[in-house]
């Protein structure tokens, strides 16, 4: 099973344009709003290798970015195969 994590803000509107494409595909994700669990930020930037913006999006411990990112990939169709929807 693949594992989707989204590190995310409430107020932003990056993060619920990249939720709503993820549950559109029917993908179960794990949340943390780092607003909500500041000592989570440092943790998603590491993993990030840098990145500090939200959404910050991992597929099976992978970073594949943001939501532009995310709908990069999928405008290349590559999207699917990668969530395995």
């Amino acid at each position: 099973m693949t594992e989707v994590v989204i590190y995310t803000k409430d107020y932003c509107p990056f993060c619920h344009r990249a939720k709503a494409m993820l549950d559109a595909k029917g993908v179960t994700y794990t949340e943390y709003d780092i607003a909500k669990q500041p000592e989570l930020r440092d943790e998603m930037i590491e993993k990030a290798n840098g990145g500090y913006t939200v959404p910050q999006i991992f597929v099976n411990d992978n970073h594949i970015g943001g939501c532009d990112d995310m709908m990069a990939i999928d405008a290349k169709g590559e999207l699917n195969a990668l969530l395995n929807v």
